[in-house]
Parts: C-alpha cells; sequence; structure tokens
C-alpha cells in the first residue's frame, strides 16, 4: 500500500497546522507593531487629502494604521473586528475628500464586520481538527473526525476569504476611481486563500485516510462468519469420518 494511516493522517496534520498559521498571521496582522504583524494589511490607500488622516493609511482587523518611512505600519489601540467605513466616525469621521460610493451606504460597513467572525469560527473548527488529526494517524475515526471538522473550516474560511475580497476589492477600486492611490494587502490575501488550498488537502488526505484498510478489514470479517464460531472443532470431526469411512 502506497499510503498507510499514519502517512496521509500526518500530511492531513501538516496542512492543518500551515493553514492555521497563515489564518492567524491574517487576523493579527496590525495588532502589534512588530515584525511581521506590521507588514500585513488588508488595504492600503493614499488619504493625504482626507482630514484627520495620516499621509498613507492601512486597514487591518483591527484599526487603521499610519505607515512609517521604513514601510511598515504604526497602529494605535486595537479594536477588534474593526469596520471598514470609511466616512464614519469609526474611521476619519468626515466626508471631505472621500468617494462617493462610501457614502449613505452600509454595505462596506456590513460586510466587513462579517469576515472578522467567520474567521474565528474557522480557526475553531481548524484547532479541533488539528488535534483530533493526532487520532486520525491511528484510527479510522479519527480520520473521519478530523475531515469532519476540516470541512466546517473551510466553509467558514471560504465565506471570510470571500467576503474579504469582496468588499476590499471593491474598496480599491473606488478609491483609485477617486485619484487616491490604493493596494490590497498581497500577504493577507495570499495568506487567506492559500489557507483555503491548505484545509481543502487535509480535508482530502483526512478522508483518504479514513478509507484505508476498509476493503481488507470487511473481507476478513465475512471470511470469519463463513468459517464459524468452532472451525478447529468442525475439521477435526471431518477428519476423523475420514478415517473411519476410507
Amino acid at each position: 500500500m502506497l499510503f498507510s494511516r499514519a502517512v496521509l493522517g500526518f500530511l492531513g496534520l501538516f496542512f492543518t497546522a500551515s493553514a492555521l498559521l497563515l489564518m492567524f498571521l491574517s487576523l493579527l496582522g496590525g495588532a502589534r507593531n512588530s515584525n511581521p504583524l506590521n507588514q500585513i494589511y488588508l488595504l492600503q490607500v493614499d488619504t493625504s487629502n482626507i482630514p484627520n488622516a495620516a499621509a498613507t493609511s492601512r486597514w487591518t482587523f483591527w484599526n487603521i494604521c499610519d505607515v512609517n518611512e521604513n514601510g511598515k505600519s504604526q497602529c494605535g489601540k486595537s479594536y477588534p473586528d474593526f469596520p471598514f467605513d470609511p466616512p464614519s466616525h469609526r474611521n476619519f469621521g468626515t466626508t471631505e475628500n472621500i468617494p462617493q460610493a462610501f457614502i449613505g451606504t452600509s454595505h462596506y460597513f456590513l460586510t466587513s464586520r462579517f469576515i472578522f467572525p467567520f474567521l474565528i469560527i474557522a480557526l475553531f473548527f481548524a484547532v479541533v481538527s488539528l488535534f483530533t488529526g493526532f487520532l486520525a494517524m491511528c484510527t479510522r475515526v479519527g480520520s473521519y473526525l478530523s475531515s469532519l471538522m476540516a470541512w466546517i473550516a473551510l466553509i467558514f474560511q471560504i465565506i471570510a476569504t470571500c467576503l474579504m475580497t469582496a468588499v476590499f476589492v471593491q474598496g480599491r477600486n473606488k478609491f483609485n476611481a477617486n485619484n487616491q492611490t490604493a493596494k490590497l494587502g498581497v500577504k493577507t490575501f495570499a495568506f487567506m486563500w492559500t489557507s483555503v488550498a491548505c484545509l481543502l488537502i487535509s480535508c482530502v488526505l483526512y478522508c483518504l485516510g479514513g478509507s484505508v484498510g476498509s476493503k481488507e478489514a470487511g473481507y476478513s470479517g465475512r471470511e470469519h462468519r463463513r468459517r464459524g464460531f468452532f472451525p478447529s472443532q468442525r475439521s477435526a470431526s471431518v477428519q476423523s469420518n475420514k478415517e473411519a469411512n476410507p
């Protein structure tokens, strides 16, 4: 057999751990002014013509950050599930030089606020899948349980990543159309989409690990039932009959 349950379980565990690392990096970007978290952000915009804003602003899941001369984020106080809503008091608190598409709508606020809870749910089930992954290396039940947890994590991670992509790509386009240079945070988007791929691979590996050896096990059981519970006594009886009637 090319791949044993232990090997498939270990590979599933590896990809689950990889997905978790990338998800945590994406989530914690901007939470602290330390490397590499000060290089991870969602959207960077030239906001030099907006009152109460820095020359360049970066949105993260926790706040809006300034950018220093080294190109690193300088973030203040953190607020979980920080919204992307430029004209509101939560961001700049003004409509001056804010693209018209952001004014009078709650689309960006609501969409950006849903990313955080979906990501947290995905992290929870991915962590559960990581711990049950140790059982997946030696038991079929552990493999299928890890696969189930990874599938649930994958679903919520896809939702969070799609929402993030939709709202911040739209935001970038609106700022660029308003002659305010904007770009996406490449690291965050790469981490989030790569974690989706890692979770998908781990789901498949756990499922394969659960199916390993199932046919052989079922065949042995049928053979045992055909032989009966007392094969040795029956064999001895047949042998004695043959000796009595040569």
